[in-house]
């Protein structure tokens, strides 16, 4: 139990010290390395933040919990709170219901990222309410941007919208309220630049027009960010994420950093596609015009100071995940979820025949 604790409080410290960054890092890049091996969901989950913080998810910041769910707020320079998960998921779906922080040169970011920097991006502007930009990177090479899309939609920061990121070997679905804004092939993405290695999910919100910022990075945030102005929350009320593969962790069989490498313990890649449903889309929006001549950086941006960070983490031996996200001892997860009043009774029923209770 001791060395149980023990390995839980290094995996949350390590991941504690990540922070925010201005420019994407990772811990161990298994394109030059041998990692270990990444924490699988290997499951759904579906967490309402409304109910509180869950601890499948680490803070950097300070992220506040109330009937708006987890709220994320800069209130100065330097600000950048975010979560992070301390899974990873192999090919899958996220749904999140998100509003929008305001604010020149503020960006509200939901990223997917591995630890060989492949990433699906949503990014919201804050100078920009009707408007929500995608984009993609592959092997963390940010040389280009020509991947960046734009997209009209509702005012994004006056109410919660429903967005969804549903991500397969072939394919890559962003999701609006129902109507699908853009779909990504394997096959149009660059060689090699597809996203398809474990990923964890990050949001959170920055400050990208702060006046320190390079001037490009201002100019695609649509700054400069007043900060008199403040303070600036984005919040997101709830999450599903399903993985669709199975298995307890995931790791790399090479350096490729194709998907075909990946290896699943206990499991398998893909394992769970056939039981994922069909995505849903009552629309598909067009007009969707690329930032190919924005200098949009890769990641969550934030403090130069700190570094925001993928990497491997690891749930503590004889813990699991439940369905609503949080990681608990495996016996308390069963008893809990399934039969916790047979359990009370029959417990009290074993103590008071063994005669516990009596001197």
């Amino acid at each position: 139990m001791a060395s149980s604790v023990r390995r839980c409080v290094a995996a949350a410290v390590a991941l504690l010290s990540y922070g925010a960054a201005a420019q994407t890092y990772t811990s161990c890049n298994p394109l030059s390395s041998t990692c270990p091996a990444d924490t699988a969901l290997g499951m759904e989950i579906d967490v309402d933040f409304t109910q509180g913080e869950v601890n499948s998810f680490t803070a950097s910041g300070t992220p506040t919990y109330g009937s708006d769910g987890a709220t994320f707020t800069v209130r100065q320079k330097g600000d950048a709170p975010q979560l992070t998960s301390v899974f990873y998921i192999m090919f899958g779906r996220v749904e999140f219901s998100l509003k929008a922080a305001p604010g020149a040169g503020i960006v509200s970011s939901f990223v997917l990222q591995s630890d060989d920097l492949d990433e699906l991006d949503w990014e919201w502007l804050g100078s920009d309410a009707p408007e929500v930009q995608s984009n993609y990177f592959g092997k963390g090479i940010t040389s280009s941007y020509n991947r960046g899309q734009f997209h009209q939609m509702a005012n994004n920061q006056d109410d919660f919208h429903t967005y969804v990121l549903d991500w397969t070997s072939d394919r890559t679905v962003w999701e609006v309220d129902g109507t699908a804004v853009r779909t990504l092939e394997a096959s149009e993405a660059e060689d090699n630049q597809y996203p398809q290695t474990p990923m964890q999910v990050k949001f959170g919100v920055w400050a990208g027009g702060d006046p320190s910022n390079p001037p490009g990075t201002i100019d695609w945030a649509r700054g400069p960010t007043d900060y008199s102005q403040g303070p600036f929350s984005m919040s997101v009320r709830s999450l599903k994420v399903t993985d669709y593969s199975t298995g307890s962790s995931y790791s790399y069989g090479d350096n490729s950093g194709s998907w075909q490498s990946i290896r699943s313990d206990d499991g398998r890649i893909n394992g769970n596609e056939g039981g994922a449903g069909t995505l849903t889309t009552t629309a598909v929006a067009s007009g969707s015009t690329s930032t190919s001549t924005a200098n949009v950086p890769a990641g969550i941006g934030g403090s130069s100071s700190s570094g925001s960070n993928s990497g491997s983490s690891s749930l503590p031996e004889g813990w699991v995940m439940t369905s609503e996200g949080k990681i608990v001892p495996a016996g308390a997860a069963s008893s809990h979820r399934i039969y916790p009043a047979i359990f009370i009774v029959t417990l009290f029923a074993t103590l008071f025949s063994c005669r516990i209770f009596l001197p």
